[in-house]
This record gives C-alpha cells, structure tokens and sequence, in this order.
C-alpha cells in the first residue's frame, strides 16, 4: 500500500489551493506523507514541471504517488490520467507534464480519470481539478485502491508531448533547447552530460559562445560557463550570477553543443 504523496504545482504559496489538496488527501487517507515538492513553477510552465517530476521521481519509494497541477487546460478536453510507471504512481492532466518521466520510465499503465466514485465529487470544478479529482485519486491510491479500477486504460504513446526535449545531433553540432531555469537562474538545457566528452567545447546561444568547464569554481565570478550539473544535463551558469538575466533566454529558447 502506497503512503507516500508528493505534490508540484504553480500555485504558489500566497494562496490555500495547495493546503486544499492536503486537506482533501488526509480527509480520505489519513495516514498519507505528503511531500512539498514545489508550488513555485513558473505559472502555467509544463516544461519546467516536466523536468522537476523527473529530477524528483528516482529518490522516493516505488509507491509513491505524484501528483503534478500545472494545468493550463483545466476545465478543457484535455484528459485527467493516472500513469503506473513501476517506479511510482503520477496524477495529472494530460498536457505534456509526463513527457520526461515517461521518456525515463515508459509506463506500464495508463487509465483516463473516469470513474467519480474516486473524485472528491461528481461535479468538479472547472478550474480546481486538483482538489476535485487530481488529490482525491491520489489519496485513494496511497490508501490502496485498485489502479485499474481509476478509469479506462488508455494508450501510453496516445499522451499529449511538449516539443524539444530532446536534443539533435547535426554536421554544425548539437542542437538542444532551454528546458528549465532554477532559482538561481542556471539555464537546464536538454542536452545530457555524456555528450561533453565527445569532444564538444562549448556552448553557443545568442551570439555568445560559452566554454565548458566542471564545476562552478572554475570561472572568475561573474563569467559565464557551462557544465554538467547534478540532473545530468548540460547547464549555463554565472560564476557567483544568474545566466538567464545575463542571457535574456527563454524556457524552450535553441542553442548549440559545439
């Protein structure tokens, strides 16, 4: 029986929405941990969302529910989903967030939320599906209900995908793209680390060209560099800064691996 609960939305922490979501799981499972993972992704940011599940999955027990709201389409036809990846259980809505976690550990089930028995009531909100049906689930789960009984199975390769989260290797480098910015402003690329000792030396974004180097202490402060960093990919940072205000770079923003 799952115990575990982990919660990573953008709701932030001047609201209630994500003590709702606790209260709403205690209220069905009360012995459930639950876990703060972030409330702070950039509103309405999948991709940041997708990248952070992924870094977060590994190091919790394998029957671990995570619950993921950074549902722009809340209220739309977008479909409500659990995934079984067999190293832990996702909620969520089906907009991309799973992408990664998918990538990593392709799912050995996958059920559309259909079934209202499971759902704080049968007429949610159209804008709150994270107390309604996302934490109710979850809750069940963790209190062990029957994952296939969630709803209708459902093809893993039918999820909806964000683009670029991958990278392309070309005759002029490699081609990644932006996929988070942490709270230190260090730029994520989707570029993973074994490729640096293909002899590539550098990043180029924006004109500029940035030099690879092994960890942080390697740059005069205020330098730019690029490394790999804890998650495994390719990152662009400040000695003792922030890349992205030095860069100007967006989420999703091209670069290259030269």
């Amino acid at each position: 029986m799952a115990s575990w609960i982990t919660l990573l939305t953008d709701f932030g922490y001047r609201d209630v929405y994500g003590g709702v979501m606790k209260g709403v799981i205690f209220s069905i499972c009360p012995q459930a941990q639950v876990i703060d993972l972030c409330h702070d992704i950039p509103p309405q940011d999948c991709r940041t969302a997708s990248f952070q599940l992924l870094q977060a999955v590994p190091y919790f027990p394998p029957e671990t529910v995570h619950v993921v709201v950074v549902d722009p389409g809340v209220g739309t036809s977008r479909r409500a989903i659990a995934l079984d990846l067999g190293v832990g259980y996702c909620v969520g809505p089906d907009n991309g967030v799973f992408s990664q976690v998918c990538d990593r550990y392709p799912p050995r089930r996958v059920v559309e939320l259909t079934q209202p028995q499971f759902w704080r009531t049968s007429s949610p909100s159209l804008t709150f599906h994270g107390r309604d049906i996302f934490a109710p689930v979850a809750a069940h789960l963790a209190a062990g209900a029957d994952f296939a009984l969630l709803g209708y199975a459902i093809a893993p390769d039918s999820l909806a995908r964000l683009p670029h989260l991958t990278y392309e290797v070309t005759p002029q480098g490699v081609q990644g793209w932006i996929q988070a910015i942490d709270h230190f402003g260090n730029v994520i690329t989707t570029l993973p680390g074994h490729l640096v000792a293909k002899g590539y030396h550098q990043i180029r974004i924006q004109g500029q060209q940035i030099p690879l180097v092994h960890t942080y202490g390697d740059a005069l402060p205020h330098h730019l560099i690029a490394l790999v960093g804890s998650h495994g990919f390719i990152e662009l940072a400040v000695n003792s800064g922030s890349a992205q205000s030095r860069l100007g770079c967006q989420n999703g923003d091209a670069l290259w691996l030269v």
